[in-house]
């Protein structure tokens, strides 16, 4: 079973490469961070006409994930919850679990947007924070029921310095600070498994490159896309890999997808 994950930068610019790239990669499952679409506006037609189901959790403009799957869905959870009910719902649509049977077995997967925190010295850094540790403690409950579970996403977050062209580039930034490093770190150390970072100690090893100052003829690149599998996840794993070509594609995401293969 091959599950993806990929930061499309706006479905409207990117519908044509999303569905050139379904067609070449055939993932079973993929998932996609800032959609930048509304529910109802997201065009899941031609999607759909290539045998995934479509679910979507969307804001205009903005932000916005979705899981597209060859499985039925057994069960659509949007929004990363907040620790007391009576606090406000998240008003950023960041994330959208998916609940899959594969055989006799669950499998959750999750497509998730990290807030990318930038600038530290607003509002949007303690945000990020605050909304990594409603992550590490939802993930916690989640590893209590010993599933299959993959957490999938732009996590914006460059883990090592080994992660990054330059790290003396990014000090300061919310993405390299080390409370961001650190929040991602107990993430991992609750008994993940990342997936990429395990299967490759291959240098430059990137998900990312800004659109300016020629970061990609450069190779001026950054890992911040990542794969966390639960133990029984990655007791499934047989490989994984990230699709760099498509950044060569013309109208490309300054992302590029990055998936994994779990046995079934």
């Amino acid at each position: 079973m091959k599950i993806a994950t990929w930061n499309i930068n706006g479905i409207k610019a990117r519908h044509d490469n999303v569905i050139a790239w379904l067609k070449e990669a055939e993932p079973d499952i993929a998932c996609l961070q800032e959609v930048k679409s509304v529910d109802e506006n997201f065009p899941g037609s031609e999607i759909e006409a290539l045998g995934y189901n479509v679910e979507t959790h969307g804001q205009k403009g903005f932000n916005g994930v979705a899981i597209l799957s060859k499985l039925p869905f057994d069960e659509v959870n949007r929004g990363l919850p907040v620790p007391d009910n009576s606090a406000p719902r998240d008003e950023q649509a960041r994330f959208i679990e998916g609940v899959f049977s594969v055989g006799q077995k669950s499998l959750r997967v999750v497509s998730l947007y990290l807030p990318n925190g930038n600038p530290v010295d607003t509002e949007k850094f303690p945000y990020k924070l605050s909304w990594m540790a409603r992550l590490e403690a939802w993930a916690q409950k989640s590893l209590a029921l010993e599933e299959a579970l993959v957490l999938a996403g732009d996590y914006n977050v460059i883990p090592m310095p080994g992660d990054c062209y330059d790290p003396k580039a990014w000090e300061g930034d919310a993405l390299f600070r080390p409370e961001s490093r650190k929040a991602y770190r107990r993430l991992v150390n609750l008994g993940f498994c990342e997936a990429i970072g395990n299967v490759t100690s291959e240098p430059q090893t990137y998900t990312f490159w800004d659109f300016q100052a020629g970061a990609w003829p450069k190779n001026n690149g950054i890992r911040i896309d990542h794969l966390l599998l639960s133990p029984e996840a990655a007791n499934m794993l047989q490989l994984a890999g990230i699709d760099k070509h498509t950044r060569d594609w013309e109208k490309p995401s300054d992302h590029v997808p990055v998936w994994i293969n779990l046995a079934a």
